[in-house]
């Protein structure tokens, strides 16, 4: 598309690659561009970005090649001060366009590391930091001969994706079968493959955090502390129906988390950008579950901004574009709670409704997160958030009371779609 300079408009240029989908995205755009003009690289034209953006191209995010040569005639007419990236399918492709233009942050090395949840294992292993029994495995022989040396229950889960999408909890041995089958056939084209593609964990009994961090110059600083909420059932189980983030939570700001976040990040050899590092808290240890090299899904970093103003989309931008990251919590602490929506059953989508009457305080805002036509399938073959309602108050009590799910809020009608083979 043209692009027409605005007069005195100085803010850096950064190219975004990929926007995702809007509902739960916009409020990153809104941050970021603030401070920052936006280039989009994108599978697709725009339409909710344009306000945000001063120029695109429609480019296959997957394909490095082509995105590099995208991004090259940008650079021929434009001043880049770093590229951008919030989507975990693109991280790794941004990691090497970034490199690819000369910038430092997003090494892909690392970025390799982080999104490879064996070698994360490796690298941390050699720290003796507590986490989870883990192999990568290519065959049900091989799951079969891990699972029974550590013990049932046990996790299935891909190697290297993300959103919960073909995750398995195993009670026994006559349902690993199954499980193999289906998280071996969770796949997504474009990213790497892996042989052993299959990774078969220990199972750790506790609740899950995540804490979002930005990196500059290998100084670790926390932001959030997300508590997560989990489904249960056969479709719902390991999949994250919400979150919980009070502002004054005692671990943003505790000696031995910070000591931990420090650490894991210099053994996988990240030390500029930003992170979701995702832990469970046993009876014993803290143990760390995985790190994704981007800003926490689930709206969390939105909840961050509600609960403490701490803006953590602007903090990753200001360190792609080579800057030390302006950190502050300017609003009075509070706590907030989001409960996402499911439909009922696998479904194209024919109408989808959010009932706002039911919104009394300490509810804060609720939005339908699906258009009709949308084809939405539960997990773990998909992650179908169909909408949200997030309530903000003085207390995680208050919040979490206020919202214990999301289904009252929404009501989804749509036609059956053919289960998955």
């Amino acid at each position: 598309m043209p692009f027409h300079p605005t007069a005195g408009d100085d803010r850096p240029l950064l190219i975004l690659v990929a926007s995702s989908y809007w509902v739960y995205r916009a409020y990153i755009l809104e941050s970021v561009s603030a401070r920052y003009r936006l280039w989009l690289l994108n599978p697709t034209p725009p339409t909710w970005e344009d306000p945000y953006i001063i120029g695109h191209t429609v480019v296959d995010c997957l394909d490095l090649d082509k995105l590099i040569d995208a991004a090259l005639a940008v650079t021929r007419e434009r001043e880049v001060a770093g590229v951008f990236c919030y989507d975990e399918v693109y991280i790794e492709t941004s990691a090497h366009l970034s490199a690819a233009l000369g910038f430092p942050v997003l090494d892909p090395d690392a970025v390799a590391r982080c999104r490879d949840k064996t070698a994360t294992r490796e690298a941390l292993t050699a720290a003796d930091l507590p986490q989870p029994a883990s192999k990568a495995v290519a065959t049900l022989e091989a799951a079969r001969a891990f699972a029974a040396e550590i013990g049932y229950p046990v996790i299935l889960k891909p190697r290297n994706l993300g959103g919960s999408l073909g995750i398995r909890k195993v009670e026994r041995p006559d349902d690993l079968a199954a499980a193999f089958a289906l998280t071996d056939g969770t796949r997504m084209g474009g990213i790497r493959q892996f042989e052993d593609y299959v990774i078969v964990e220990e199972f750790l009994d506790g609740p899950e955090i995540s804490v979002d961090c930005v990196l500059s110059g290998g100084t670790c600083t926390p932001l959030i502390v997300a508590r997560k909420v989990l489904g249960d059932g056969p479709r719902l189980a390991f999949e994250e129906i919400g979150h919980d983030v009070d502002a004054n939570d005692p671990l943003l700001t505790d000696p031995a988390m910070r000591d931990t976040l420090q650490r894991a990040h210099a053994e996988v050899g990240f030390t500029d950008g930003f992170t979701h590092i995702e832990f469970k808290l046993t009876a014993n240890a803290t143990h760390i579950i995985e790190i994704n090299v981007r800003l926490g899904g689930g709206m969390i970093p939105y909840l961050g901004l509600l609960t403490s103003g701490v803006d953590a989309p602007l903090a990753a931008a200001d360190v792609a574009a080579g800057r030390v990251p302006r950190v502050s919590f300017p609003k009075p602490r509070q706590a907030a709670s989001i409960r996402f929506a499911y439909p009922p059953f696998d479904m194209e989508v024919t109408a989808a409704t959010a009932h706002r009457e039911l919104a009394e305080p300490p509810v804060h805002e609720m939005a339908v997160g699906v258009q009709p036509g949308a084809k939405v399938r539960l997990p773990p073959h998909g992650l179908a958030r169909t909408g949200y309602v997030i309530s903000l108050a003085p207390t995680l009590e208050e919040t979490r009371a206020a919202v214990p799910d999301a289904g009252r809020y929404f009501t989804f009608e749509g036609r059956p779609l053919e289960p998955v083979s």
